[in-house]
């Protein structure tokens, strides 16, 4: 379906993971070997927070940048992913199902300090769109301005308290994506891969109806890759706290990066790295 990656740790230029790795999400969205498809080429965006929340005067607040060419051939993106340093971002290149190609599709999606993005589909979204999109809070209905089913599950988590306690919301959202569907008589309604973040803490989730779901990776700590790996130059350009979940492993070094369990939401916080069952039952 789509391919993503997000990051958090001391500031840098995203360009560093986004372009300059061996598997980058650049190299992904045109050949993605253990994706669903194996080009994403229906655009891609970039989400980034300038400072961590609470850091300054724009903290919290994100910039995204979304186009509709293929991430390969945009010359605007490696001029800004390379122009900013940023201690939080998450980036995401679009192989679409359905929705048309527009900018308007691309992820990461924005609400307020928040961004979200999500690699699966909602299974038969056309059928279920309106009784999904009508679960959502009017007050804040006109923030959906594209037609995936991302956004629209982006928005039910909003209204069942995202802002208050993310994993909690996402699991109601994906549970009502799943009422609805099963009523629907869709066997398997949700698939997917979702990553989440304040501008402070990044959640990260994976979860399929039918346990079978996209890939997801998370990087080692950086102090025991550079024990592994002591002639790796390239890790010098990572401070301690640099954390990374990415569709699929960035390079070929054996552990460098770690298979996200099926049915687990990650958390990635200053403290590190904690993930838990989510949704297991």
């Amino acid at each position: 379906m789509c391919r993503w990656l997000a990051y958090t740790g001391e500031p840098l230029h995203p360009s560093s993971l986004i372009v300059d790795t061996q598997h980058s999400i650049v190299a992904m969205a045109l050949n993605s070997p253990l994706g669903a498809e194996t080009v994403n080429g229906d655009g891609f965006g970039l989400g980034w927070y300038p400072v961590r929340k609470g850091d300054g005067p724009d903290a919290g607040r994100p910039h995204v940048f979304r186009s509709i060419e293929p991430a390969w051939n945009d010359a605007n993106l490696r001029e800004i992913s390379q122009a900013v340093t940023s201690p939080l971002f998450l980036t995401h290149v679009r192989a679409a199902a359905a929705p048309p190609i527009q900018q308007t599709n691309c992820h990461p999606f924005r609400h307020e300090n928040w961004l979200f993005m999500h690699n699966g589909a909602i299974s038969h979204f056309g059928t279920i769109k309106r009784d999904l999109t009508f679960e959502v809070d009017p007050a804040l209905y006109t923030g959906i301005q594209g037609t995936t089913d991302t956004e629209v599950l982006f928005h039910l988590a909003l209204t069942y308290g995202l802002m208050d306690d993310p994993i909690t919301a996402v699991g109601a959202a994906i549970r009502r994506v799943e009422e609805v569907g099963h009523a629907a008589g869709i066997q398997f309604p949700m698939q997917g891969t979702i990553a989440v973040s304040d501008g402070e803490t990044l959640w990260t989730f994976r979860y399929s109806s039918q346990g079978r779901s996209r890939t997801l990776f998370h990087s080692a700590d950086i102090p025991t890759l550079r024990t592994m790996y002591p002639d790796v130059e390239r890790l010098s350009q990572f401070g301690d706290h640099a954390q990374v979940v990415v569709s699929e492993p960035l390079n070929d070094l054996p552990g460098v990066f770690l298979e996200v369990p099926e049915s687990t939401v990650a958390v990635l916080d200053p403290t590190g790295y904690h993930h838990q069952p989510f949704l297991d039952a």
